[in-house]
This record gives C-alpha cells, sequence and structure tokens, in this order.
C-alpha cells in the first residue's frame, strides 16, 4: 500500500472560529487583498477584524464562477494595492478565485500558461502568496484543495490551475458563516459535499485515510442535509455540514472524484448552471451507472461493496444495498426540488459533444470504472 496526503498548512473548525483572523492574518503580510463573492457587503465582519488587527484590506468580488479574466483583474488589483497575501472569504468560487490571484502574484507570464486543457499546464515555480481560505457555504471544501476551477468562456469549458503550491496556508472554517444561506443554495451546495464524500470513497485512487473522512462525512450528510435546508439556523445540523464539507474536500483533494465531476465541468462551461445543482442533478443517475457496469463488466472489484457500505450510511441501516442507496438519494434530489439539467437550457442535441469532452476530463480517470460512450449518453438523458 502507497499513498499521499496533503493538505492546508493549519486547518481552524469551529463555530465563531472567525473572531480568530485578526491574530491568525497578522503573520502573513501587512496587507490583505480580500476575494468575496457577488456581495462583498458579507465580508464587512471579517474586513472589522482586519482593521482592528492593524491590517490594511483592498477588496475584489467575484459576481458569478471566476473566470479567467477574473483572475487578471484579481492580480492587477492586488499589485496596484500592494497587496502581500490574499483572502477567500465566499462559496467556492471566491476561494477559487483566491488561489488563482495568490499564485499569479508570485509566478510570471499568463494564466493560460498554467492551465489544463486550454493552456500549457506549465507546473507553477513558486509558491503561491500567502493565502487564507474563509468558506461561506457548505460545499464546495475548495479551502483545502489543491486547484482552482476557472471558467473560459472562449473555449467554453470549465479547466483547472492545479498545483500543490493552491493549497492555502490557513483554512478557517466557521460554521456560523453558513446560517444565513437560502434553503435552495443549502441544498445544491449541501448535495455537492455529498458527491464530494461518495465519489472519493468509491473512487479507483481511495486510500484509508481519505476512506475515514468520506465515512464519517457522509453519515454527516444523511442525517443534517435536509435540516439544514429546512432549518437554517439549526446550530448542529449548521455544523455537521460544514465538516461535510470540508471532509470532502481533504478526500477529493488525495482520492480523486469521479464521473459527476468529470460532467460538471464541460457543463459548467456552456451553460449557465451552478456547479452544485449540476451535481446534484447527475448524482442519481451517476452511481446507478456506476453500480450497473460494476456488475456487468468488474463484479469482484472493490469499489463494488463500497457502494453498499454507502447504502449503510445513508439509510442508517445495516441490511442496506446499493439500491436502497440509490433510492435514498433520489428520493432526497426530488424533496429538495433540485431542477434537471434541461432547467439550464440542454438539449438532447447537446449529449454528444458533452458526452466527448467529459470522457477527457481529469475527474473522470478516477470513477470506479471506466464508463462507455453509451452509457455516459445514457447518464445525461436521464438527467435531462
Amino acid at each position: 500500500m502507497r499513498f499521499e496526503f496533503a493538505t492546508a498548512s493549519r486547518i481552524v473548525f469551529g463555530p465563531g472560529t472567525l473572531a480568530e483572523i485578526g491574530t491568525a492574518a497578522r503573520g502573513f503580510g501587512g496587507h490583505a487583498l480580500v476575494v468575496t463573492g457577488r456581495d462583498p457587503g458579507r465580508a464587512e465582519p471579517l474586513l472589522g477584524l482586519l482593521r482592528s488587527a492593524g491590517l490594511a484590506t483592498t477588496v475584489t468580488a467575484v459576481a458569478h464562477e471566476p473566470s479567467i479574466e477574473d483572475i487578471d483583474r484579481g492580480v492587477a488589483v492586488a499589485r496596484a494595492a500592494g497587496a502581500d497575501f490574499v483572502i477567500g472569504f465566499g462559496g467556492g468560487s471566491a476561494l477559487d478565485a483566491a488561489k488563482a490571484i495568490a499564485a499569479l502574484l508570485t509566478n510570471g507570464g499568463a494564466l493560460l500558461d498554467y492551465l489544463e486543457v486550454v493552456g500549457s499546464a506549465q507546473p507553477l515555480a513558486r509558491p503561491a502568496a500567502p493565502l487564507i481560505a474563509i468558506p461561506t457555504t457548505a460545499g464546495t471544501g475548495a479551502e483545502v484543495t489543491r486547484n482552482a476551477v476557472l471558467s473560459s468562456p472562449a473555449h467554453r469549458v470549465k479547466v483547472s490551475l492545479r498545483s500543490p503550491h493552491l493549497l492555502p496556508r490557513l483554512a478557517l472554517v466557521d460554521p456560523q458563516l453558513t446560517h444565513a444561506l437560502p434553503p435552495a443554495l443549502t441544498a445544491s451546495t449541501g448535495l455537492d459535499a455529498l458527491t464530494q464524500l461518495i465519489e472519493p470513497y468509491v473512487s479507483c485512487r481511495a486510500n484509508p485515510l481519505s476512506d475515514a473522512l468520506c465515512v464519517d462525512g457522509i453519515r454527516r450528510a444523511a442525517r443534517s442535509l435536509r435540516r439544514a435546508v429546512e432549518e437554517g439556523h439549526h446550530a448542529a445540523a449548521r455544523e455537521d455540514m460544514a465538516l461535510a464539507s470540508l471532509f470532502g474536500g481533504l478526500a477529493l483533494a488525495n482520492s480523486g472524484l469521479g464521473a459527476v465531476h468529470g460532467f460538471a465541468a464541460p457543463l459548467g462551461g456552456r451553460f449557465d448552471a451552478p456547479h452544485g445543482a449540476v451535481c446534484a442533478a447527475l448524482l442519481p443517475h451517476v452511481m446507478k451507472a456506476n453500480v450497473r457496469a460494476l456488475r456487468d463488466r468488474s463484479p469482484s472489484a472493490s469499489a463494488l461493496p463500497r457502494f453498499d457500505e454507502v447504502a449503510r450510511l445513508l439509510t442508517g441501516r445495516p441490511q442496506a444495498e446499493a439500491a436502497d442507496g440509490l433510492r435514498w438519494i433520489r428520493e432526497l434530489v426530488g424533496d429538495l426540488k433540485i431542477p434537471p439539467l434541461s432547467s439550464y437550457g440542454m438539449t438532447a442535441a447537446d449529449i454528444p459533444e458533452l458526452v466527448t469532452a467529459a470522457a477527457k476530463a481529469s475527474s473522470m480517470q478516477a470513477n470506479p470504472i471506466p464508463l462507455t460512450t453509451g452509457e455516459l449518453t445514457e447518464i445525461l438523458a436521464a438527467a435531462l
């Protein structure tokens, strides 16, 4: 057995831990570029704490999933302000933008020099500028991953900037920051977190360390996702989901993902569709296809009994099997009113192009079994 595990230099988790940011940030520099989501006003408590600690701040907002242009703009803002470290404060988009900006601040050249698929995929030669990641949603786990997902409108695709240098120096996870999330966003991000626990657990790259995180994370998401959607200020449910998201980020960064995220990259590049909602719409259909393919072509694969274990974790029933887990996921997706892919403008005519693009996605390489073109086509057709 051989595996590696890498993550953020330091992780601080707990309700109210945002209050510690002033002391923590003083060790990173004197001027922070704070990267937020579309509403910079949500970062006012953070900015106040930083200013009280004697730190200068400059804010840049990312109003949507980050593009190459957003990163170029953020780097220019940081350099003009003289910022010497970066804080990402928001959902996955803000955190990914912050990671990419921090990387470009210390590495020469253009962003396309380092991007996968559409660029040259050159390795980052230097460590990124010091980075603190503070998530305000419970879904992506981007505070502990080594990649930044960016959109390239010109290529109609989402691609990754990927490097160990992108791992934050500090991940500060305060579940209280998620209490005000609306139900629909709680549902889609929460299902993204659940997907990012299930996929690494059944991945062909799974390892014992990520397994332990996935098992505990799936159990937490199963018992708390509905409650977090229905009772946004339920502290225990929000804490469970923040941990589930953190564990999913740790797991995916070290064990990979699968077909759900293999599809999510080209879908997100072609349609104005939130990443979490896309993953939620795909999850039950990908799980069904994987179980069937494993039974048909690789019945002795270690991933197959793992789908039974996922079912037991989701349902809480010791005798549950894969079919019970699939049923549980389908019911949850329906109850949380996750829209089909057609609601974002996708039609059956788009399927062949999306299948071709997804088959080349890096996430697809960790799927528990290679899926055929026919199987990938069936997944998208079912998710329409």
